[in-house]
Parts: C-alpha cells; structure tokens; sequence
C-alpha cells in the first residue's frame, strides 16, 4: 500500500476505517509506553525513533506490521508473543484482537531501555533496519503527488475550437 502522507496523523487518517483503529492504538500505546521517541514518516513507514529507528509500524495489504530494532530483546520475547518473526523483528497481524497488546507493550519498553543503554552512535542504522525487516525501499516509496489542473469554462471552449 502506498502512501503519500507526511505525517503519522495523516497516514492513520489514509488507511480504511477498521486499519486506522487497529494501527492507532498501537500508535499511541507506542507513545504512551515509550516516552521521547520521535515519530516520523518516510518510505510509506510510521518511524518511532530514539538516536536511529527504533520501531517502525505499517499497513499492508494483507496485514498490519509492527518492527522492532532492538533484535536482542525481540529474542527475549520468542516465548511469550506466538506472531513474533524473530528473525525479522517484527509482528505481522491481522486484527487487533490476535495482538497480545499487553506483552507488545512490555515488548516496547524493554527495547525502549536498551536503546537508552547504547551508547549514542552503536544503534543500528535504517539501511540495517530495513535490511534486517525485509523492507525494500522501492515498495515503500511514496507516490508522488497527483496534480489536477482545473480549466474553466472558457478555457474549455476556446481549446475545443
């Protein structure tokens, strides 16, 4: 799915009625839970950033992903989260109801204080990221802008002639 929003907001607001409740709440549990991060858009992709991406969430086609860059603390959670692609960092999901939000939740925090613990330059970079989650940039790539060019009446006439 391609999308041209600058904004998160903007994204959330794109994305069909049950994708936009599903991908806000995990949105804002994302800012609820991890304090100080920076949300962003680029590639298509909702960042959450924290001196380099630290989570990164996107509605596809089939369905909604949430990505993790702490790739230690991921392997933590194999256990207790059965959507978790460790190999990938990330959740796939469908509905919001198969997402154990409260262990996602604890799954944020803990890689929110890992990255804290990092010295600043020793974060994975987004090249890393989008490597190590299978992202290829050019899916991800923005659309660029429809331009309409509204001509009069007029103008309609007079190019008729």
């Amino acid at each position: 799915m391609v999308q041209a929003a600058t904004t998160v907001g903007g994204y959330l607001q794109s994305l069909p009625n049950d994708r936009r409740v599903a991908m806000a709440r995990v949105c804002s549990m994302i800012r609820r839970s991890a304090r100080g991060v920076r949300e962003s858009m680029r590639f298509g992709l909702a960042f959450y950033e924290m001196d380099g991406p630290l989570f990164a969430v996107v509605s596809q086609e089939k369905a909604l992903t949430l990505y993790f860059a702490e790739q230690d603390v991921v392997n933590e959670f194999a256990d207790q989260i059965p959507l978790l692609d460790v190999d990938h960092c990330r959740i796939a999901f469908s509905d919001l109801n198969c997402l154990p939000l409260d262990q996602v939740e604890k799954l944020v925090r803990a890689s929110l204080s890992k990255r804290r613990e990092r010295d600043a330059g020793s974060a994975p970079s987004q090249d890393d990221l989008l490597e190590l989650w299978g992202v290829k940039e050019e899916a991800l790539a923005v659309a660029p802008p429809i331009v309409r060019i509204n001509m009069t009446d007029d103008e309609t006439n007079e190019n008729a002639n």
